[in-house]
């Protein structure tokens, strides 16, 4: 005889508990900032400079004593009658830099990065602050780190990369790019080496063996294997040639891959450049090491581009860089930072996984 089938009762619906308008706007963030955005979604980036931002922040310290303020109140502080449209979205871009908070539901007022900016305690505390805030943005920070102790590319490069990586849709490219520039400037974060304009790295470069988090967005995207390797071409002789050990191999392994020298590891019996090309070809990733034009390093280096494989360049000077790879990702360091091994360190194993995850950046291309 059959059973009668009975309904389990169901359980009753507990409503989840409402997520604060920060933790909210920080996820929301991170979502935009990592994949493309969707047609209609506006921008995460802030639609004004970090100088523009200080401006309504100004406004409520010099006019209102830096007490709390409805967006209506402030609005008429700059005559206008209106809190919408262009001021609300000024309002949103100091939110995002960090120089506006929400103290209360429907109110604004200066922050103590703001404080710091425009009311300084120390020479120093400006362009402090101004490198704090650049931090806080959504997009903008993320486009920093990318290209920290670069050149910023040529626009062709830097529309594509902004586009696949960041999520700036190719309208957005002019906009975005003028807010970057200018917000660097204003946080003394470029230099200018020859007609190239060179972003600088503030990262602390304490030394630090756990993953930075970056490092670990990267490790979710790219796929790396157990017996991936990462071929380094770079003079054997001192003092570059201490940087395997040094600098090469602690930031190969950081990545997650095997590091490889020819006259470390896979030099036997047999012709070097057998080995050589053996070395190449089983590699996921190179890096090549350009300073001092070493001519052995430049002979592996058109190997491993004629090989169509994925290479991180890293110079000390700029012209070390042949100009037919000036289009290449290319990472600077500065040896009298004190700090430059530990940044240099961070900045290869980020620039290796990018390199998995987006080869061609890193892969050499004939002009067309």
């Amino acid at each position: 005889m059959a059973t009668k089938r009975t309904q389990p009762k169901s359980k009753p619906r507990v409503k989840p508990a409402a997520k604060s308008p920060a933790k909210r706007n920080a996820k929301s963030v991170s979502r935009r900032s990592q994949s493309p955005r969707k047609q209609g979604e506006k921008a995460a980036f802030p639609k004004h400079s970090l100088s523009r931002s200080t401006r309504i922040a100004e406004a409520i310290l010099n006019q209102a004593a830096g007490k709390a303020c409805t967006p209506s109140e402030v609005a008429k502080l700059f005559g206008l009658s209106n809190p919408g449209g262009t001021f609300a979205v000024e309002v949103a871009s100091s939110l995002k830099y960090g120089m506006l908070e929400r103290p209360a539901s429907g109110q604004i007022q200066p922050t103590a990065l703001a404080r710091k900016i425009l009311r300084p305690q120390n020479p120093n505390d400006p362009v402090e602050g101004y490198r704090e805030a650049l931090l806080l943005a959504p997009v903008v920070s993320d486009v920093y780190q990318h290209y920290r102790g670069e050149n910023i590319p040529d626009d062709q490069f830097f529309r594509n990369a902004l586009a696949e990586k960041f999520g700036i849709s190719v309208d957005d490219f002019s906009e975005f790019k003028q807010v970057f520039l200018e917000s660097l400037e204003t946080a003394q974060l470029l230099t200018l080496h020859g007609d190239k304009s060179r972003i600088i790295d503030i990262t602390s470069g304490a030394p630090d063996t756990a993953p930075s988090e970056r490092l670990k967005k990267l490790e979710r995207v790219a796929s790396v294997g157990s017996h991936d390797s990462c071929f380094v071409m770079q003079p054997f002789a001192p003092p570059l040639g201490t940087y395997f050990e040094t600098i090469y191999r602690p930031a190969i392994e950081k990545a997650g891959l095997r590091a490889v020298r020819a006259d470390a590891d896979i030099f036997a019996t047999g012709k070097i450049m057998d080995q050589v090309w053996t070395g190449i070809n089983a590699a996921r990733v190179l890096v090549a090491e350009l300073t001092s034009r070493n001519p052995n390093v430049y002979y592996e280096l058109g190997l491993a581009h004629a090989l169509k494989k994925p290479v991180v360049l890293v110079s000390a000077k700029e012209d070390d860089v042949p100009f037919d790879l000036q289009h290449i990702r290319v990472i600077y360091y500065d040896t009298t930072d004190p700090f430059w091994g530990a940044k240099l360190i961070d900045k290869v194993a980020e620039n290796i996984l990018s390199a998995i995850t987006n080869p061609e950046e890193a892969i050499f291309r004939s002009p067309q």
